[in-house]
């Protein structure tokens, strides 16, 4: 019996040690899950959605050497009745509002503060779609109706093959794809994984076979579509994305602060989600986007490329949000009135009738129970309406 004891309790001890030097060697992808897995969590949340950079890999976008765009204040407005209660409601954590290119309201709530900054989540993919217009327009591609393996032929093979490059600005790939959050087995759940776990987004998204339709038929909103446009412009600039990035939008917008991207494990931008900026530095993008692509006297964005992503092209069913490329456009929204989006309450909100721009970042755990995108579009009119 002590020999048994013995051997059992030596097992023991090197099992133990085993366990320790693997905890040691894989020591930065285990703290990248645990934050994944806390990431959520009601009393971390707004924390760590202005300190991903503490989370997970991630990579700078230089801000360039021009001198920082002024956004300069005006009159101050009086926000409508109820903004205080949707305010507190959303767990609104930042919110500005531009007029005439002015700053006519700026406040910061749950201890942020106006240096945070703050996690886009999707409003990362009308990033996207501008830097996308630049490099069509620069010539780097020669369709949007050329296939996406084209210029990304890792794709050939998995689900995209025979998708364009239209289609999957569109999120009409037909590509099958879970984007349930509170589902742990979900595949956007399962990409997170690979993130935190420093695994290959391109490998990810090679690795879809299965359709839900055929590419162009039927739109499904699909966040790994815009890490496939990432994988296009890659391919036909043979440029990362944050350099890129850098390059043709964030230097001329002439930001406070240089943004980053989380990255996967062989520093590729998390382009569909991973960007993080100020809220006076979102601003600044919704300005030269709501003037057409143009700031400071200078065209950064094609103006028929902001008009063609904006417009609601996708197939969507009657009743349905509109949808361009990588912009949402509203129902019963008046020309020119559209939005990025972002998941737990994140917005940039433009008018161009109005000549408003309304940033919000958020912490709403809540942002997918039934109405609240509604409700939070209405108050953007009424914020509007009140200028």
């Amino acid at each position: 019996m002590r020999r048994i004891l013995k051997w059992t309790l030596r097992i023991v001890a090197v099992l133990a040690i085993v366990a320790i030097g693997i905890g040691i060697w894989k020591r930065d992808e285990i703290t990248r899950l645990m934050a994944v897995n806390s990431l959520f969590e009601p009393e971390h949340i707004v924390g760590n959605f202005s300190n991903m950079d503490a989370a997970f890999l991630h990579t700078p976008v230089p801000r360039g050497d021009r001198p920082v765009m002024p956004l300069p204040g005006g009159a101050p407005m009086t926000l409508p009745d109820g903004t205080e209660d949707w305010i507190e409601t959303r767990a609104v954590t930042s919110l500005l509002v531009l007029h005439h290119g002015e700053v006519v309201h700026e406040s910061y709530y749950l201890g942020t503060t106006p240096d945070d900054r703050r996690i886009s989540w999707s409003m990362a993919k009308s990033f996207l779609s501008a830097l996308m217009g630049i490099v069509v327009a620069e010539g780097d591609i020669a369709s949007l109706d050329d296939p996406v393996t084209q210029y990304a032929p890792m794709l050939s093979g998995s689900a995209y093959d025979g998708a364009t490059i239209r289609n999957v600005l569109q999120m009409t790939s037909g590509v099958r794809f879970d984007e349930d959050y509170l589902d742990y087995d979900s595949d956007i759940n399962r990409m997170g994984r690979v993130l935190a776990l420093g695994g290959t987004m391109d490998g990810f998204a090679a690795g879809l076979t299965e359709r839900d339709a055929e590419p162009g038929k039927r739109w499904h909103y699909v966040s790994i579509d815009t890490h496939v446009l990432g994988m296009i412009i890659r391919g036909a600039t043979g440029r990362d994305i944050p350099a890129l990035l850098s390059e043709k939008i964030i230097a001329p917008l002439g930001l406070e602060t240089a943004p980053y991207y989380i990255t996967d494990g062989e520093g590729v931008a998390f382009v569909l989600g991973g960007l993080n900026l100020t809220t006076r530095d979102y601003a600044r993008f919704g300005l030269m986007i709501e003037q057409n692509g143009q700031l400071g006297g200078r065209q950064v964005v094609p103006s028929d490329w902001i008009a063609a992503s904006t417009t609601p092209s996708a197939p969507t069913e009657p009743g349905q949000i509109g949808y361009g490329y990588q912009w949402w456009i509203p129902q019963g929204a008046e020309p020119g009135q559209f939005m990025a989006r972002g998941i737990y309450g994140q917005y940039i909100y433009i008018d161009q009738g109005r000549d408003v721009v309304i940033v919000t970042t958020a912490a709403d755990r809540a942002f997918r129970e039934p109405g609240v995108n509604d409700a939070n579009i209405d108050m953007f009119r009424r914020i509007a309406d009140a200028l």
